[in-house]
């Protein structure tokens, strides 16, 4: 137990309150992030393709890499200014304007600019646009950019935003990276500040930084080139802030200790943090505010063992300044100032309940049992009296579980009560057996007395054996079978009841519906002995036959259906059958249509025969 005066904090690391008005990172390149980015593009050169991405993605997160002198040819050379055109596609515009740039050779920048603004004009797809900034990023500033520049409000409104907190291109994560890094390194080179909004900043650094496993060298480079632009920009950076480590816990200090850094968690020492207010979540009540910082080292300390804070959760609402292009730089914090709770004032009595009897009080000092037994019958009543306090400011405290558990020490029975505070935060629990037979089963025996302390707040929770209290019961209360009330025991089991099934319709009404249902094919028969059925080309070849008992097996099956079989099941006889019966059909209709021709022919012939002899 800690001393009096003692104070013990715990920041809830970290849970951080995303504030109505502003976003905040959820999601940055933590220092082993970084590291593994690095490991990501620290690979074997393979290709042209692939030596760029490493180098110029080592060099994006601050890693030294050698410097290489190369000497280039005329040819080269020419073939670069050759590839700044109108024929060619705005990616072999950018890949030779960049090489160029970088190779320091001289560069028509109003040429490109318009090779590059006509073909932009046919390739409208999002990869083209970004690979159109990247380029002009590159040119003259004596070039009119504006063009290009106000491609980038395009872009803005062909995002997607997801849940208020992601914003994305939906050709995915490295299109949207170099989107973020083409952006501000066009706007950097031109001296005018991006046309995008802070919200849509943060939304755009979450949806960037949310996957931690690249897939390829290329994501890796995209993602590295955004970190970048987003540390080291002249307009937005976006502020992260992260406790660092626990918070002091010692009886002479109450720290919050903050770091604050950019994307890259590289410390932003030049920044000043401070509090704004302090809230106490239950009461919102401020109980601190307008307190700055103190650096130490590359850490932001807050000293608040003075303000006397009471157990319980606060918000802490704090801003970080010292730079005009900070965003999110507003964050809200939530702390928990544990304590440790004492139990004093600990009464146990015995109430004669037609009080012609003193009650028997006898107080007990936590830990310690209370000697002797307590009876609780039809006559006394058995009662518990006791406070809950701060050890370290001795303030009154009201935790939110507060439970007297009664153990039988035969059975095993356990009843669990909850002990309720009066307007004076004095707590009572009375034992009264006949108002509490029902809880008990009317179960008689000894019993063991828990009382049950707990809280988030609390460092110390309580569970403590007070005393053992005898409960008896009336005889004829008394069951001929005690279940044990134990938690953990079986349960009964459910039984379910289903709804009962509706009832059918008189039988006159089912036979009379399927009367109507037949009154067809009795009609049909009816027609057929009053004006004949036609079975004159009805022949008894083989296919005649299949196709008629396939055709009867079909509606068969169709009744089997109905009574016994499901869907699938039906499905695969009825593949088998109609197969067969299909290709006894196109038999017979052949055949009747073979006997038809030959019968036309022979009556043709029969004619000509007749002309023919009377002629």
């Amino acid at each position: 137990m800690a001393l009096p005066g003692s104070s013990t904090v715990f920041l809830l690391a970290l849970t951080i309150i995303a504030s109505a008005q502003a976003l905040t990172p959820t999601h940055y390149l933590t220092k082993h992030d970084v590291e593994r980015l690095k490991a990501s593009l620290d690979r074997p050169f393979t290709s042209l393709e692939s030596a760029f991405y490493s180098i110029v993605g080592l060099s994006s997160l601050g890693a030294q890499v050698s410097d290489v002198k190369i000497s280039i040819s005329n040819e080269t050379k020419d073939l670069l200014l050759a590839a700044v055109s109108e024929d060619s596609s705005v990616t072999q515009i950018y890949h030779a304007v960049a090489a160029l740039s970088g190779l320091g050779l001289p560069l028509a920048s109003q040429e490109a600019l318009s090779a590059l603004t006509s073909r932009l004009s046919k390739e409208e797809t999002v990869l083209a646009t970004i690979q159109a900034l990247q380029t002009a990023s590159h040119l003259s500033q004596q070039a009119d950019l504006r063009s290009i520049v106000e491609e980038i409000e395009d872009l803005v409104a062909r995002l997607d935003e997801l849940g208020g907190v992601y914003l994305q291109f939906e050709e995915g994560l490295e299109t949207t990276a170099l989107f973020v890094a083409a952006t501000y390194k066009l706007m950097d080179h031109v001296g005018t500040e991006p046309s995008i909004k802070e919200d849509q900043v943060i939304q755009l650094t979450n949806a960037i930084f949310s996957k931690k496993n690249l897939d390829s060298l290329s994501e890796a480079f995209s993602v590295a080139s955004a970190a970048a632009a987003l540390s080291q920009n002249r307009y937005h950076v976006p502020v992260v802030v992260v406790s660092e480590g626990s918070p002091s816990d010692t009886h002479e200090q109450a720290i919050l200790r903050l770091q604050v850094t950019n994307i890259l968690s590289q410390p932003l020492t030049q920044a000043t943090v401070k509090l704004e207010h302090a809230k106490s979540v239950a009461s919102r009540a401020t109980v601190l505010q307008k307190t700055p910082f103190t650096l130490v080292g590359d850490i932001f300390e807050l000293n608040f063992m003075n303000a006397k804070f009471s157990s319980g959760y606060y918000d802490f609402s704090v801003k970080v300044e010292g730079d005009n292009r900070y965003i999110a730089n507003n964050v809200e914090l939530r702390v928990k100032i544990s304590t440790e709770v004492g139990i004093t004032n600990v009464d146990l009595s015995t109430v004669d309940k037609d009080q012609s009897i003193a009650p028997k009080t006898t107080r007990v000092t936590y830990p310690a049992k209370a000697k002797g037994t307590f009876i609780a019958d039809s006559h006394q009543n058995f009662a518990l009296f006791f406070q809950l306090v701060d050890v370290n400011t001795g303030a009154e405290l009201t935790p939110h579980q507060t439970f007297v558990r009664l153990h039988n020490q035969k059975t095993g029975q356990e009843v669990v009560f909850v002990a309720e505070p009066d307007s004076k935060n004095v707590y009572k629990f009375e034992l009264d057996t006949s108002e509490r037979k029902i809880e008990f089963d009317s179960a008689s025996g000894t019993y063991t007395l828990y009382l049950i302390i707990g809280d988030a707040t609390l460092k110390n929770p309580i569970l403590w054996n007070v005393a053992d209290v005898v409960i008896k019961f009336p005889e004829e209360d008394v069951p001929s079978t005690v279940l044990s009330k134990n938690l953990f025991t079986p349960k009964q089991e459910i039984q379910h009841l289903f709804r009962e099934p509706e009832k059918r319709p008189p039988t006159v009404v089912s036979n009379t519906f399927t009367a109507l249902i037949l009154s067809p094919l009795l009609l049909l028969f009816a027609l057929w002995i009053r004006i004949g059925a036609n079975v004159s080309n009805f022949t008894f070849a083989p296919s005649t036959i299949i196709f008629h008992l396939g055709h009867a097996a079909m509606l068969g099956l169709m009744y089997i259906y109905w009574t016994q079989l499901n869907m699938f099941q039906t499905l695969k006889y009825l593949a088998i059958l109609g197969s067969v019966t299909f290709l006894a059909g196109n038999r017979m209709l052949a055949q009747q249509a073979i006997k038809r021709i030959a019968a036309e022919q022979s009556s043709r012939l029969a004619k000509y025969r007749t002309l023919r002899t009377a002629h």
